[in-house]
């Protein structure tokens, strides 16, 4: 019983030691700083101390009060302390050619409301906080460097101008590839690999309204399908096993306001195409784990390798996603159709390796180019990169002819000839594409392009032959 009288006692005595103090560390805090000040609710000086007022260049500390705190001190922050009613611990203040080190804490009633805000200069001079500084100027430097190294790699590298190539073919993948540059739809680049698809995708992002904006790429097949979700959309905190705790942005949010080019979109797996379709047309999201709605401003240029029209045949890409993605067809020839541009493709591949060699000038003698024109190119303009860096290594010659390049060309014609060929074999999808082609083909041909007889001849409906006709990328008159 005696105890329990005792405890009002006690809550007296600590609340006079808490008072006491709050008392000694402000009037500690004005004896050892370099100035203090306090405002009221409306961010007007209602005390400041003499050594602060002579600081300030002002008569006396009377002079202050009852002004806005901006009239004194026109770079003070106490306004936004007093509004948000959290503190600035540490914070550096100008004030004409001084730097000031400053701390600003709100002050709050018995009820928890804000009152006012008090301020106090503990250094006239940043110095004394200059290994602080030191590690903070650093963290800073690194953080920025960090900024631009990646802001740099989402800036596209290539212009038209990369495109090397003066052939009716290449004359017009640029002309497609300026249009597309005016525009803001959705581009199909088509095309075997190797012939430059992503160096168009960045020209004509270069070349567009959004080329100060990021351009941010994604190769489809190269990530695994159970991470395809969170990469094309980001996730929230902890949204799966393994996932960041802080969450992470996905390449449609990095890609805001510029670019997103998706290469081998054909390879994209089902569950995720009627996901990517409504981002197209809506412009919107919901990360991976999130019930948030995400709205962005994405111009998406995708490319492919593959046969959509026959996957789409097949079953194994949505029809509605494909006629999303073919608003702007550009199909890149492979090199073998294009066999004017060696010379010029071959010089500047070797000017650019060269340069990465030591800077000796290396040039292709007429049997060598004659070598490189005889030769299918398979992997196109990224084999021939591959031959001639290989040749490069290989010798010191300044001048290459074919006997430098024949044993570098995959596989050896000789070689190629006497192997025994591999039974070709055809999935049996593409193969049923194939087919309906060739008989729609006929078909038309025999009624003269009229679509209603060749429906007739073949025993579909109308209906269906347009549906074929647009699934197969089939043309027709009548």
């Amino acid at each position: 019983m005696a105890s329990v009288q005792r405890l009002p006692a006690f809550f007296d005595h600590a609340e006079r030691i808490r008072r006491e103090a709050a008392r000694y560390l402000f009037d500690y805090f004005e004896a050892c700083c370099e100035g203090a000040m306090a405002v009221d609710r409306e961010a007007r000086i209602v005390w400041i101390n003499e050594p602060y007022a002579q600081a300030l260049g002002l008569a006396d500390a009377a002079a202050a009060l009852g002004k806005p705190v901006e009239d004194v001190i026109p770079h003070s922050l106490m306004r936004e302390v007093v509004q948000s009613g959290r503190p600035i611990l540490l914070d550096i203040m100008q004030h004409g050619a001084r730097s000031l080190v400053v701390t600003r804490l709100p002050l709050t009633d018995e009820h928890g409301a804000v009152i006012g805000a008090v301020g106090f200069v503990l250094y006239d001079d940043p110095r004394s906080l200059q290994p602080l500084m030191t590690k903070f100027s650093r963290l800073r430097a690194e953080l920025d460097a960090a900024r631009r190294e990646l802001a740099a790699s989402r800036r596209a590298r290539y212009r038209l101008d990369d495109y090397v190539g003066s052939s009716p073919a290449a004359l017009e993948v640029k002309r497609q590839a300026a249009r597309a540059a005016a525009s803001d739809s959705t581009v199909l680049l088509l095309g075997e690999t190797g012939t430059g698809k992503e160096l168009i995708a960045q020209a004509i992002h270069a070349a567009s309204a959004r080329a100060a904006r990021p351009f941010v790429g994604i190769n489809v097949a190269a990530v695994p399908d159970g991470l395809l979700e969170a990469e094309f959309f980001g996730s929230a905190p902890g949204a799966y096993t393994g996932a960041d705790r802080r969450g992470r942005d996905g390449k449609f949010k990095l890609a805001d306001g510029g670019t997103l080019f998706l290469d081998e979109i054909g390879d994209m797996p089902a569950h995720l195409q009627a996901k990517l379709l409504r981002v197209l047309q809506e412009q919107e999201f919901e990360p991976l784990g999130s019930n948030r709605v995400e709205r962005i401003d994405v111009r998406v240029i995708a490319a492919t390798s593959r046969d959509l029209p026959a996957q789409v045949a097949g079953g194994r890409f949505r029809a509605d996603l494909w006629f999303r993605l073919n608003v702007l067809p550009i199909r890149l020839p492979p090199l073998r159709e294009r066999r004017d541009d060696l010379p010029l493709l071959a010089g500047a591949l070797l000017d650019r390796l060269s340069a990465r060699a030591g800077g000796v000038r290396r040039v292709l003698g007429a049997s060598a180019l004659a070598e490189l024109a005889g030769y299918d190119w398979p992997g196109n303009a990224r084999e021939l990169g591959n031959v001639l860096e290989r040749a490069v290594m290989l010798s010191d010659r300044r001048c290459y002819e074919a006997a430098d390049l024949a044993g570098l060309l995959r596989p050896p014609a000789a070689a190629a000839a006497s192997a025994p060929a591999a039974p070709a074999v055809q999935r049996l999808a593409d193969a049923v594409a194939e087919a309906e082609r060739t008989a729609i083909r006929s078909a038309l041909a025999v009624s003269g392009g009229r679509k209603v007889d060749a429906a007739k001849l073949l025993g579909i409906s109308r209906a269906t032959l347009y549906e074929k006709l647009a699934l197969l990328g089939l043309q027709g008159t009548g």
